[in-house]
């Protein structure tokens, strides 16, 4: 009898070892989980941030006059 009392303690400490690791394991899987859905929200963001931005510069450049041409500089003419 207390060779199965023995292994009935060894093996509810193996179990009690394995519940352990596996509540640490889902707890690290949902911290994963709640990091990558703030790190998609803020990419999402500056995503959102990034093409309007781009919209309005692309409706400046339509809305502002275009530039006036450069003045061209006479040439020079060397004589050797």
């Amino acid at each position: 009898m207390a060779d199965t009392s023995s292994k009935d303690g060894a093996r509810k400490r193996a179990q009690n070892h394995f519940t352990a690791t596996e509540q640490r394991d889902s707890l690290v899987k949902q911290m994963i989980a709640s990091e990558r859905a703030a790190v998609d929200a803020k990419s999402a963001k500056l995503r959102a941030l990034r093409l309007a931005k781009e919209e309005a510069d692309r409706q400046a450049a339509i809305d502002a006059p275009p530039p006036p041409p450069k003045a061209k500089k006479p040439r020079r003419v060397t004589v050797k």
